[in-house]
């Protein structure tokens, strides 16, 4: 088994994948979706977390080996973040979406010094907007960033552009196509809902469902 598929498969065991073509869920955005990714509730399983923490070490490690410190997106990445940091005994900071309106007004929290070599940790990407704000947050602050690594990836188009113009170096553990193969392998959903799923993918603003 490949580790993109061990990935999916450990996301689909505790349910923080939830496939529903028929009943399309809708995002903050708007968006209609039939597939509904929560890497949150990854926090609660041991195993399954110290196997997803284990697989971001490694990707770290062997990827990004001259990095000096790592950077968590706020909110679900910075668990994740810390837990890898604590791994590779590296520095941890995190990146607020905006600065905090009180105290010190920080959007980076933590102590770094400019040119230190930083890797983001992300759970998914989706547009990638948000995690690529904190990109450009990082290097405003004098950071080196290095490149960033995600749990999840949906695999839109305009997400990859967007990162590469960016010129960021980029892994993901699992993504959206693998999900959809072994979910359909497994009986989780029906072989005739791959079509539909797949077109949600290249257009997802545009996607209402059946």
């Amino acid at each position: 088994m490949t580790n993109e598929k061990a990935v999916a498969e450990k996301l689909l065991q505790v349910g923080a994948v939830k496939l529903s073509p028929e009943k399309p869920f809708t995002w903050a955005s708007g968006w209609k979706s039939p597939i509904y990714c929560d890497n949150r509730k990854v926090l609660s399983f041991p195993f399954v977390r110290d196997f997803v923490k284990s697989e971001l070490c490694n990707v770290v490690f062997q990827k990004f080996p001259d990095a000096d410190i790592l950077a968590g997106v706020a909110t679900a990445g910075i668990a994740w973040g810390a837990m890898v940091a604590d791994q590779l005994k590296l520095p941890y900071i995190y990146v607020r979406p905006k600065p905090k309106e009180h105290g010190l007004g920080n959007q980076i929290e933590g102590f770094y010094e400019k040119g230190q070599k930083v890797v983001v940790i992300e759970d998914l990407i989706s547009t990638a907007k948000s995690s690529l704000q904190v990109v450009d947050v990082l290097r405003s602050s004098g950071l080196q960033v290095e490149g960033m690594v995600a749990i999840f990836d949906y695999g839109f188009e305009h997400a990859a552009s967007a990162i590469a113009a960016a010129t960021l170096e980029y892994s993901s553990l699992t993504n959206y196509p693998t999900l959809i193969s072994l979910a359909i392998e497994k009986g989780i959903v029906e072989p005739g809902s791959q079509e539909l799923l797949n077109e949600w993918r290249v257009n997802p603003a545009e996607w209402q469902g059946i």
